[in-house]
């Protein structure tokens, strides 16, 4: 049985090509079917492509790999260290592969499948739409240019895609002002195009026929069409524009300006001074659309920069098209996939989606992190182009600045869509409505009351509570304690214990400054932290539910089981447990070091010689922070009036010892 053509348009798996199933290569045991982990030692290590399926057949994952068989072990052995392949591998029931001949037509083959089956599992757009783009249909006698989200067409060249449909449109516009070509929704141009397919032997009489009997539409008499319908303009003229246009579309301007300008000049030598007007108002459209566009390099290059900006489930893309040094578009998509997959996943199947549905591909494609396969990628990139394409990470200069740019349109990008379909109140309901069945409450917790504890070696302890109402943080009702009991290192379990029960003490309950009994209490940590706070609530007679949340794992600690629950990964409970455990542990550091920098100031300058009261109240009102004081210079210690050069120099050597002791100390 023959290979797959990798190159052939979304090739459906099925028994007509060379897919073998794993269970044509093991016979099933008296027991039952073998295990995944046999079938997957059965199969090759040529390159090709694996399709993941659950237990109603459905296609949950696509992949590809260089040697099928190595690459496809490390899912079952669970050897892959991404976060959804656990979570993945549990729904997976069956495999299905491709063999192919190469890496590269792997690459290709994997998007024909992702593209067939749109897996759970594999990054896609959000919304599944289909964006707008230009056309040229090549396919036609006298090529025309058109809007259209149309799927794409043999013998028709498309440029985009267009996120927004007006600057598409606009585009068109603006480049029928600069180059005369027809429209596809021109009558005249549709008329002239039947008539050349009916009779295509006959398409020099039907030229003809038309200069002698046709009748120019209105886009030939206001510039913006070339007079086909009325034959006003031959096929090798026609062409030459139809060449303009792409050019232009490609963002080519400077060649395209080259080109008018010598037209223009050679109608002035030949005296036409009104075909030399139009011309110089074509040139005039060009310079006001670059007087518009940001320069963003001094050279002549020609790359798309692709930023992203993740939420738990979702991201933003946003791609900076740079043509001749400047940006000629943005582009901004919406993806299903966030922090729930890798960043290098998210990227390298944002790259093949968006460059498999555009012939607009420069010469370098910049992201914000290392591919593993990028030359695999830059090899498809470079087949698709015809010339050399490399996939690039920029970290430092001009092109890292403007990624940074890209990173920040993808965020804005991610709040608008997050705005304007009501994303994060669905999500925030998905997650209490979670949170109450794992956690087996009474009713969705409406009222989440989270503490942390920050302090060095015992010192400067402090407590932080934060509350989350209705899934949002209420900043409101946030508190900060002091932990009142002298310790001597660093003791998690009484400084838990006394914030507690200083919380939910009868007069605090009786308090509304303190809000409302909460519908859940989650401490940061694991077992010690939570059997404290249960401790101590039952010591105040209290019946509240609780639940200890552990950083390493991201595990949840519930008082009824010594086994913890984990939430899924990419959950909506998950994302919002997490939010209030690091919103409560940034609340805590923040007052730590408050304290710490208010002692700081206190002690640190009352051990240096010669600074009395006097020279410390002028050295703190010239800095205006400690954090200001510790990054001074001697000699900017010394320009604080009173303070001599000798001072200054001693201050400055304390605050370098104290430094490097604090550094030991956190060590």
């Amino acid at each position: 049985m023959s290979e797959p053509d990798a190159g052939a348009a979304r090739p459906r798996i099925s028994s007509s090509l060379d897919v073998r199933a794993a269970h044509e290569h093991v016979s099933a045991s008296a027991n039952g079917a073998p295990s995944l982990a046999e079938q997957v030692a059965h199969v090759p290590t040529d390159p090709g492509c694996y399709l993941w399926k659950d237990a109603a057949g459905e296609v949950v994952y696509v992949g590809k790999a260089k040697n099928l068989r190595a690459r496809m072990k490390q899912y079952v052995t669970l050897s892959d260290d991404r976060q959804k392949i656990p979570l993945m591998m549990q729904l997976v029931a069956s495999f299905d592969y491709v063999v192919v001949q190469s890496e590269h037509e792997a690459l290709v083959l994997e998007r024909n499948l992702i593209e067939q089956y749109h897996p759970y599992f594999n990054v896609d757009f959000k919304d599944d739409k289909s964006y707008p783009y230009i056309a040229v249909t090549h396919g036609d006698a006298f090529p025309a240019i058109k809007y259209t989200r149309e799927r794409h067409r043999a013998g028709t060249r498309y440029f985009g895609p267009y996120t927004d449909a007006r600057a598409a449109r606009e585009m068109i516009d603006t480049l029928r002002k600069v180059v005369p070509i027809c429209n596809a929704s021109c009558a005249g141009w549709k008329h002239v195009r039947r008539l050349l397919e009916k009779h295509p032997a006959d398409s020099d009489v039907i030229e003809l026929v038309c200069a002698e009997k046709g009748r120019p539409c209105f886009d030939y008499h206001v510039g913006r069409g070339p007079g086909v319908c009325a034959g006003m303009i031959g096929r090798e003229e026609y062409a030459k524009n139809v060449r303009r246009v792409e050019r232009f579309l490609s963002g080519k301007r400077r060649e395209l300006i080259d080109e008018l300008k010598g037209d223009m000049a050679q109608a002035a030598a030949e005296l036409d001074f009104e075909r030399a007007g139009r011309i110089k108002r074509r040139l005039e459209v060009i310079n006001g659309l670059d007087d518009r566009q940001q320069v963003v390099f001094p050279t002549s290059v020609d790359i798309d920069l692709i930023g992203f900006y993740r939420e738990e489930t979702i991201a933003g893309a946003c791609v900076f098209v740079v043509r001749e040094g400047r940006t000629v578009r943005t582009c901004e998509f919406i993806l299903d996939k966030g922090l729930d997959v890798d960043e290098e996943e998210l990227v390298s199947g944002f790259v093949k989606r968006y460059y498999d549905e555009t012939s607009d591909i420069p010469a370098e494609v910049d992201v914000a992190c290392d591919v593993e396969d990028a030359p695999v990628i830059s090899e498809w990139l470079s087949q698709k182009r015809g010339r050399k394409c490399v996939l690039h990470r920029p970290q430092r200069g001009e092109k890292h600045r403007l990624m940074e740019m890209c990173v920040r349109n993808a965020r804005h990008a991610l709040m608008r869509y997050m705005m304007r379909t009501g994303y994060s109140d669905d999500r925030t309901n998905q997650a209490l409505l979670q949170l109450e069945s794992a956690l087996a409450l009474d009713a969705p917790p409406l009222r989440i009351e989270c503490f942390d504890i920050s302090t060095i070696h015992g010192k400067f302890t402090v407590a932080s509570m934060v509350v989350f109402t209705n899934g949002h943080a209420d900043k409101s009702q946030y508190r900060r304690f002091k932990i009142r009991a002298e310790l001597e290192e660093a003791n998690d379990f009484v400084s838990m214990s006394e914030v507690l029960g200083r919380r939910y003490a009868p007069e605090r309950m009786a308090d509304e400054r303190f809000g409302s009994r909460p519908d859940l209490l989650v401490v940061d940590g694991g077992k010690p932290q939570l059997t404290a706070a249960m401790n101590q609530l039952e010591a105040l007679g209290l019946d509240i539910p609780v639940c200890g949340l552990a950083k390493a794992d991201e595990e949840v600690f519930v008082p009824w089981d010594d086994t913890p629950v984990v939430l899924p990964t990419g959950s909506a409970s998950l994302y919002l447990i997490k939010q209030v455990r690091d919103e409560s542990h940034r609340f805590a550091i923040t007052f730590h070091r408050e304290l710490r920098d208010k002692a700081m100031t206190v002690s640190i300058l009352d051990e240096v010689e010669g600074v009395g009261p006097t020279r410390k109240k002028a050295i703190m009102r010239h800095f205006g922070s400690m954090k200001r004081l510790r990054a001074a210079s001697v000699d900017e210690i010394a320009q604080v009036r009173g303070i001599p050069a000798d001072v200054a120099q001693a201050v400055y050597d304390t605050l370098r010892a104290w430094g490097r002791d604090e550094q030991e100390r956190e060590a």
